[in-house]
């Protein structure tokens, strides 16, 4: 699996590993039924501590994204794909409507703020 965690981000690990099988979800370099690492294997492969995997696995799951199958593994769920994107949309408002709030603290206009976005995205590539 492709994930990038990064120990100097203020999220904690468990949080980007989980947003990372998201990630791979939603673009379909995970499929319905494709059986994730081993929380074990995962950790090794990132390391990363293994109850930091099983936190991102159980929260995953809660979530519905994954199953879990007793001495088998965990697997991603055959969910709907529009229902998963729709998940995301509405965690990706909340995070929106947390930006605007504090942006309007120190008046910075929504122009800066996409302006800050672009260059932002612009380093990453």
């Amino acid at each position: 699996m492709n994930i990038r965690i990064s120990n100097q981000s203020d999220i904690p690990i468990y949080e980007q590993l989980k947003e990372e099988i998201i990630r791979l979800i939603m673009n379909g370099e995970l499929r319905p039924g494709d059986p994730l690492l081993s929380m074990r294997s995962l950790a090794k492969e990132l390391s990363i501590s293994i109850i930091t995997t099983k936190r991102a696995y159980q929260d995953l799951e809660a979530s519905g994204y994954v199953y879990s199958v007793v001495g088998k593994g965990t697997f991603v769920s055959e969910q709907n794909a529009e229902n998963r994107r729709e998940q995301v949309l509405v965690e990706i408002e909340k995070k929106i409507q947390d930006l605007l709030k504090t942006a309007r603290q120190i008046d910075l206009s929504v122009e800066e703020l996409a302006e800050m976005i672009k260059v932002m995205e612009d380093e990453d590539k």
